[in-house]
This record gives C-alpha cells, sequence and structure tokens, in this order.
C-alpha cells in the first residue's frame, strides 16, 4: 500500500508563496497519475492541480492557473505544487493524492483518486 505525506504547508501573507511536497512510501507512485486537492471550510473540495505519471502533462484549475505548478520527481517518489502569488482564497487544506488506476490522465473528481494523503494547512492572510 502507498502512504502520502504532505508537507510545506503554513501562514503567509498575500503575495507570498509556499511549495508544498507530497512524499511517497510503501510503493512507486511513478505509474501513476497524481493530484493535488483542497478543501475550504464549509466548500467542497476542489482539484486544484493534476499530473500524469511522466510529468509531460499537467492540468490545473482555472483558479490558479498562472499561479500554481505541478510537479515530480519519481526517482524521489515525490509530488510538488509551487503556489506563487497566493491569495487569502487559497486558503484550505491542501491533500495529494494517487490516482485509482493506471489509465493516463484522470479527471479532477475525487473518485478518480483512491489514496489520500492526510492534508496540510495553508493560509494566507491579507
Amino acid at each position: 500500500q502507498v502512504q502520502l505525506v504532505e508537507s510545506g504547508g503554513g501562514s503567509v501573507q498575500a503575495g507570498g508563496s509556499l511549495r508544498l511536497s507530497c512524499a511517497a512510501s510503501g510503493r512507486t507512485i511513478s505509474s501513476y497519475a497524481m493530484a493535488w486537492f483542497r478543501q475550504a471550510p464549509g466548500r467542497e473540495r476542489e482539484c486544484v492541480a493534476r499530473i500524469n505519471y511522466s510529468g509531460g502533462r499537467t492540468n490545473y484549475a482555472d483558479s490558479v492557473k498562472g499561479r500554481f505548478t505541478i510537479s515530480r520527481v519519481n526517482a524521489k517518489n515525490t509530488v510538488y505544487l509551487q503556489m506563487n502569488s497566493l491569495k487569502p482564497e487559497d486558503t484550505a487544506v491542501y491533500s495529494c493524492a494517487k490516482a485509482s488506476g493506471l489509465s493516463g490522465f484522470p479527471s479532477g473528481a475525487v473518485s478518480d483518486y483512491a489514496t489520500w494523503g492526510q492534508g496540510t494547512q495553508v493560509t494566507v492572510s491579507s
């Protein structure tokens, strides 16, 4: 079984940056698409970025496009989310997730992902 552990969250002022990491252990994630989701209080979980198994294909939510970058280093079994120009509305718990199957590039639907980390809090103050 794969375990996912996120790190890098914290509190920053608007306009600042954070880099989240998602370290996998137990099994390799190199054959699976991965994604970052976020959930703010009272709101549904939202997929903000996803990446295919090789890193050659990515997709972003409109709300973060141009500000966030997802990447992966398969040799380190790790996925990253670089977040720049942060806004107060980015405040949420951010979780990484591993796709359920080996199909090329699943959607951002929660149901497409079977393994989740515990999440890391990101708080952006104005």
